[in-house]
C-alpha cells in the first residue's frame, strides 16, 4: 500500500487507538506524518536548474566551482548556499580518486564489491540511485532501479521527498517482479545506509549489499549516465509543470529507452531485449 494511503488512514482526532499506535500498526513514521516539505524560492528554482545542468556537463565541479560559475553567469550566491542547494538536489561531486573524508561512523558503509567483477548476465548486479529533476513549478527526485548488464531500467519512482521508506517500497515492487538480484550496488547515500534499507536487503537473504566508494566517478556510471540522458533528451525539452505531467514524461522516456533505444555498448540492442534474451 503507498505510504501517502497509510497516512491518509490515520486518525488525528477521533480515534481511540493513539496517534503513536496507529503509525506503528500501519508501517508509518511518525515524524513524517507531520512533515511538510518546504518550497524553494523562485530564485532558488532558477540556481537549482543552472545546477543541475553544470553538474551534468561536469560533474567534478565542487560548490566553489559551482557557485564561480553562477558568479560568471551574473548571480550573487555564496558557496555555502550553493552547499545547501546541492545538499537538496543530491548533487555528489565526483573526483579522480577516493577523497580522504572522515565517513560518519554511525552508519557502516559496505565494501564496494564491484571492483574488477566481470558482469556476465541480467539480474547479477542492480543500481539504484535518485536524481534531482527540475520543474516549471517546483522539482521532484526520481529513483531508477539498473540491471547493470543490459543497461535495463527495471523500476522507478518520483517522489517530493527522499525517504527511505520511498527507496524500500520501489526496490520490493520491482523484486516482486523481476526477482532477486545478486548484488545491489548504491552509493552511500542516507536512504541507502538506513536500517530500513538495509534490514529490507538482508532480509532477501541470497543478495548481498556494495557501495560506491566515495566520490568515485566510475562506481555508478551507467545510472548516472541514464539520468543525463532522460534529463537532455525529454525533460528540459518538455519542460513539465506538474507531478502529473512529469510521470507521463518520465513513463514515455523509460518505456523507449527500454525497448527502443539502441545501446552501442550492448551490440546495439534496446536494453529490454538483451535483459529478456538473456534470463
Amino acid at each position: 500500500m503507498p505510504l501517502d494511503t497509510r497516512r491518509k488512514m490515520i486518525d488525528r482526532q477521533e480515534s481511540p487507538i493513539s496517534i503513536c499506535h496507529q503509525c506503528k500498526l500501519l508501517g508509518v513514521a511518525r515524524s513524517s506524518l507531520y512533515y511538510t516539505p518546504s518550497k524553494a524560492s523562485n530564485k532558488d528554482l532558477q540556481l537549482m536548474e543552472m545546477l543541475d545542468k553544470l553538474y551534468l556537463e561536469d560533474p567534478t565541479r565542487g560548490t566553489r566551482r559551482m557557485s564561480h560559475e553562477l558568479q560568471k553567469k551574473g548571480h550573487k550566491v555564496g558557496r555555502c548556499h550553493v552547499r545547501s542547494l546541492m545538499q537538496i538536489m543530491r548533487l555528489k561531486t565526483v573526483y579522480c580518486r577516493p577523497r580522504t573524508t572522515i565517513i560518519d561512523p554511525s552508519r557502516y558503509k559496505y565494501p564496494c564489491l564491484l571492483r574488477n567483477l566481470e558482469i556476465q548476465k541480467p539480474n547479477h548486479v542492480w543500481s539504484p540511485d535518485i536524481s534531482y529533476i527540475p520543474m516549471v513549478r517546483g522539482y521532484m527526485y526520481l529513483l531508477a532501479i539498473m540491471d547493470v548488464y543490459s543497461r535495463c531500467i527495471l523500476g522507478w519512482s518520483l517522489s517530493d521527498t527522499m525517504e527511505a521508506e520511498w527507496v524500500v517500497n520501489t526496490l520490493r515492487m520491482t523484486v516482486n517482479k523481476y526477482g532477486r538480484p545478486e548484488i545491489i550496488n548504491s552509493d552511500q547515500g542516507s536512504q541507502f545506509t538506513s536500517d530500513e534499507y538495509v534490514d529490507y536487503v538482508k532480509s532477501l537473504e541470497t543478495v548481498r549489499i556494495s557501495m560506491d566508494g566515495k566520490g568515485r566517478a566510475i562506481d555508478n556510471v551507467y545510472i548516472e549516465r541514464f539520468f543525463r540522458t532522460i534529463k537532455y533528451e525529454k525533460i528540459y525539452l518538455e519542460r513539465p509543470e506538474t507531478g502529473n505531467e512529469l510521470y507521463h514524461i518520465c513513463s514515455q522516456f523509460i518505456q523507449y529507452y527500454n525497448e527502443r533505444r539502441d545501446h552501442s555498448s550492448i551490440g546495439n540492442n534496446p536494453p529490454f531485449i538483451v535483459y529478456q534474451r538473456a534470463a
